[in-house]
């Protein structure tokens, strides 16, 4: 599926849906038991993990509550793994006692034959055929232009793995388990969510008939100036485990087969949901654009 105006937030509908204050349409009840389903996966998880948590006003449940796609499409919300006594490499945090998730958005370098390791540019869609290698590192430019399979395949050549859907959400929402990294409320500007539109600055001109793979795939598009920001540099956007740019920056793959990437990216944090509920389930898992990035997740190391 393309996105006809991706960058130009008042247009981008991947997938349309019912949020307060949103359109009327009426979603079928299937979208109305699979959010109460992600609900309450969601809040099985804090009600064990999370410190004084309360589902009600600004906690993540009420944030899920807050969306209800009018498009049904199934999504695997995964499990969590049970609390361990283990730990989590350096540039991991260990979320819910569970299990370890990067700190930062992810780049890439390329692993060769001889053993050796090279970044790879984070300007434009990654060539086939190379042995990509995630990292999670503060300070540079993360990568887009990802689909959730070469994510997973980076991922798992770092010894990690995609996070769930759910193991996403619960990240993001802290160990207070909130809507947003930072607390209960949406803060504009804590998060890198407004900037320059690569579309409209490049793309313009053709807009009116649909921005199609190439144009979203535009290698210009990451290196424009007020656009894609580097990984923490906005130094709010972080919750008390030290997880950087959940909302906002780069959208972010998980696991789910289905297809499904969350937290919205700088142009929009609010379409499909608000801060860690934002989810957005149009695209299959080769799907890529200049805004789709990745986070790993890891067990725990005994």
């Amino acid at each position: 599926m393309k996105r006809a105006s991706v960058g130009l937030a008042a247009a981008l509908s991947c997938v349309a849906g019912v949020a307060l204050g949103g359109p009327t349409r009426e979603p079928p009840e299937a979208s109305r038991a699979q959010v109460a389903n992600a609900v309450a996966v969601v809040s099985s998880v804090l009600a064990q993990a999370a410190t004084g948590h309360a589902a009600s006003q600004g906690s993540l449940e009420e944030a899920i509550r807050r969306y209800v796609p009018t498009t049904v499409h199934a999504v695997d919300e995964g499990t969590i793994p049970a609390k361990g006594s283990g730990t989590c490499p350096a540039d991991m945090a260990k979320v819910a006692g569970a299990y370890c998730v990067d700190r930062y958005e992810g780049s890439l370098v390329e692993r060769r034959a001889d053993g050796t390791e090279v970044e790879v540019s984070p300007y434009g869609p990654l060539a086939p055929g190379r042995v990509l290698v995630a990292r999670s590192v503060a300070g540079v430019v993360p990568m887009g232009y990802v689909s959730a399979a070469d994510a997973e395949a980076a991922c798992r050549n770092a010894k990690k793995r995609l996070c769930s859907p759910l193991e996403w959400r619960v990240a993001c929402a802290g160990s207070k388990g909130t809507a947003y990294p930072y607390g209960p409320a949406r803060a504009p500007g804590k998060c890198h969510d407004t900037g320059k539109s690569p579309m409209l600055t490049y793309h313009a001109d053709t807009m009116s008939r649909g921005w199609g793979m190439t144009e979203l795939n535009d290698p210009r598009a990451n290196a424009l100036e007020g656009g894609l920001d580097k990984t923490g540099a906005s130094s709010a956007c972080v919750n008390d485990y030290g997880l950087f740019d959940m909302v906002g920056n780069l959208h972010e793959w998980t696991s789910d087969p289905n297809g499904t990437f969350q937290g919205g990216y700088w142009l929009d944090t609010t379409l499909h949901g608000e801060g860690c509920a934002y989810r957005t389930v149009a695209h299959g898992v080769t799907y890529h654009d200049y805004s789709t990035g990745f986070r790993c997740c890891a067990d725990l190391t005994p």
